[in-house]
Formats: C-alpha cells, sequence, structure tokens
C-alpha cells in the first residue's frame, strides 16, 4: 500500500471516526483504522464493534493494499502537520511510514485481518432529508434513559410512516415525541426501528456533514441499521427488544393550560434551580391567577421563588418537575410561547412549543413530591 493525500482531505475523514473509534479498549485492533487504498480513492473504516462507520477521501494510488494504522495518534500528528500533501506507504511487520516534505514519521499498525469485518449498505429503505432527521434527534434524544439496565430505553424509537416521520425518547421519568411530514416514496407500511443513543450522536454528525438540503439512505438488515449520505457510511447493531406503549402515556385531560416565552420561562427555571436540592432538582411549580410562581429551596443553599405574570383563568394548581428536565427540553424547544399543560398535582404535565409549526413536538414530565 502505497498512496498520498491532501491534508485537508484527511483531516476531514479522520475527524468522522472519531466518534467511534474505542480509546480505552481490551481489544486493540479497534483503537486502530482501516486504511485501503484503491483506484483514486483512499477507504477508511473505523468501529467498536456496536458502531462502525466507513467514508473516503481522493487520495492518488501508488501502490493498491491496505494496512491498519492508531487512529488517535494518527488525527493527533495530521493536525500538526502543515497543509500539504502527505505519503503513507506500508512497511513489514505492519509497520506505516507517514512522510511531509522533509519529516518522515513510522507508526505501529496491526495485521489487517484482524480488523472486525463491516457488512455491506443493503438496499435502502427511505431517503430522510438529513434536516428533518438532526432536529428529531435533537429534540429527543436527551431524554434516552442512561441506566444500561433499562437496554430498550437506551436509544429512540424511529417511526417511518409513509407520510410522517417521528422519534421517541424515554427514561420513565419523561418522554420526548417529535413528529415531522414528509413523504416517502416506496414506503408503504409503517416501520419503527430502536436507534440506540451513540448512534444518534454520529447520526448528527453525519447530517451535519450532509448539509440542510441533503439527504440520508436509510436501510436495516437482521441485525444492523445503515445511514449513508454520499462518502459516509455510518453502521449500527440494532437495539432489540420491545420499546415501551408511549402513546398509553401522552396526556389527554391536560385542561389547566398557561402559555410562556420560551426565553423568559428557561431564564426562570435556570435560576431558581440553582438553589433547589441537588439531588431531587426540584422545582414547584404555583399556577394561579396571579401567574406562575416558580420556587425551590434546599437545606445546603436556601430557598429561591420567582412570579411570572400571566393571565390564568383556570383553578390553581401546585405540582413539582425536576428542574433539569425542563432546562433539557426549553435548550431544544424553539423560540416562541410554550404551552404548559397540567391535569392535578398527580398527573404527568405536558409542554409543548407553539411557533415551530414543522414539527409536532410534546414533551411529558412526571410530577415531584414537593
Amino acid at each position: 500500500m502505497e498512496f498520498s493525500v491532501k491534508k485537508f482531505d484527511l483531516l476531514e475523514v479522520l475527524n468522522l471516526t472519531q466518534g467511534v473509534v474505542e480509546r480505552k479498549t481490551t481489544i486493540p485492533i479497534l483503537s486502530h483504522i482501516l486504511c485501503e487504498a484503491s483506484g483514486s480513492r483512499l477507504h477508511i473504516t473505523a468501529t467498536d464493534l456496536e458502531l462502525s462507520v466507513r467514508t473516503s477521501c481522493e487520495a492518488k494510488v501508488k501502490k493498491e493494499g491496505s494496512g491498519t494504522i492508531p487512529a488517535k495518534k494518527l488525527l493527533e500528528l495530521v493536525r500538526l502537520l502543515p497543509e500539504a500533501e502527505i505519503r503513507f506507504k506500508l512497511l513489514e511487520n505492519h509497520w506505516v511510514q507517514i512522510t511531509s516534505d522533509r519529516r518522515t514519521y513510522k507508526m505501529v499498525g496491526m495485521a489487517k485481518d484482524n480488523f472486525p469485518a463491516v457488512p455491506a449498505f443493503p438496499h435502502a429503505l427511505v431517503k430522510i432529508p438529513a434536516k428533518i432527521l438532526s432536529s428529531l434527534i435533537a429534540k429527543t434524544a436527551f431524554a434516552i434513559s442512561m441506566e444500561e439496565s433499562r437496554y430498550t430505553l437506551n436509544g429512540a424509537l424511529l417511526i417511518l410512516k409513509p407520510d410522517t416521520i417521528a422519534m421517541v425518547a424515554t427514561d420513565g421519568h419523561r418522554l420526548a415525541v417529535a413528529e415531522a411530514d414528509h413523504t416517502f416514496s416506496g414506503l408503504s407500511n409503517e416501520a419503527r426501528t430502536l436507534v440506540p443513543k451513540k448512534a444518534m450522536t454520529e447520526i448528527q454528525r453525519l447530517a451535519g456533514e450532509t448539509g440542510d438540503e441533503g439527504e440520508i439512505e436509510f436501510a436495516r438488515d437482521d441485525s444492523h441499521l445503515f445511514f449513508q449520505s454520499g462518502r459516509n457510511l455510518l453502521i449500527s447493531r440494532i437495539l432489540t427488544g420491545q420499546f415501551p406503549n408511549y402513546e398509553a402515556v401522552l396526556p389527554r385531560d391536560n385542561h389547566k393550560t398557561v402559555v410562556l416565552e420560551r426565553g423568559e420561562f428557561n431564564d426562570a427555571v435556570r435560576r431558581v434551580s440553582q438553589l433547589a436540592d441537588q439531588r431531587s432538582h426540584a422545582v414547584k411549580f404555583s399556577v394561579n391567577q396571579e401567574g406562575v410562581e416558580l420556587s425551590a429551596s434546599s437545606p445546603e443553599y436556601g430557598e429561591a421563588r420567582e412570579t411570572i405574570e400571566k393571565e390564568y383563568k383556570g383553578e390553581p394548581i401546585a405540582i413539582g418537575f425536576n428542574g433539569q428536565y425542563l432546562l433539557d427540553f426549553l435548550g431544544a424547544a424553539a423560540d416562541g410561547p410554550i404551552s404548559i399543560e397540567l391535569k392535578d398535582e398527580q398527573s404527568a404535565g405536558q409542554v409543548r412549543p407553539l411557533a415551530d409549526e414543522q414539527y409536532r413536538y410534546r414533551y411529558v414530565i412526571m410530577p415531584m413530591r414537593i
């Protein structure tokens, strides 16, 4: 294997692999990338066995072949090199020589045969606009459970229908669901897929590379999900198991409604949360004719109280929520009015942004005892 490549092109593809490469692994080959030079392209593959990325860039290939290189060290070295052509040559015992002008480096690779095989992209199921997919992830990913024991909650549910796309995530204490209209040609039935959290982070990176006007081809086989955009392919293992029946927990009788501006609501929750209990993050909401009063207290820090003046004609209600859960939602919601919909002190509350007409976005949050 012998080839040369421009620094800018190489850096672009190396950056795309970094979220996948295993740094602290018991399997040394997973900290390497597989480089394959053929035709006029350099193909690079990285994997942690759960997630794989395959990408490529233009290269001048003098001798076709393949080899592995330590991913993190290569990225760090390439970043420090000047803007010029970088030459690579595979030596004996899997060593790789890297040359830039009068600078020469040799890195210790590993046998390419030890690198895990990565499945090929099957027939695409649908093409999803990158902007829509990225937005759905941003509106839901924060609600994914961090508890590894709750396996089916360690990802989000992607729901594809002939005319809509939706994503749902929950950790059992809160639930985020976002839906957008889009016509998928060739899709006749509903398709539901669990997408792991780590994959969602990489899909957003892929969508960023694709651009707002681009599309991501989505496919799946019995054990993998595939997201492809141009030269970039992301492969994830499917999360198996049954996602909860989220529709059953969506509130239907939350008739006590108050509407606040996102910015004002966000700032008030952020300030009051400073003095909330650091374990529960509990913030009390009291809604009455005077408006919305937010309060919090803790033995260590003291207490906070703020009132947002707002017309409200319903019955007064006081309810507790996790302030951090609200801030997560408000950080993802569009600017403009936010509808807070409550039923009683024991029932889940629902918050919805009213300004973002492209997405039907609902956030359900369980109450806390205060």
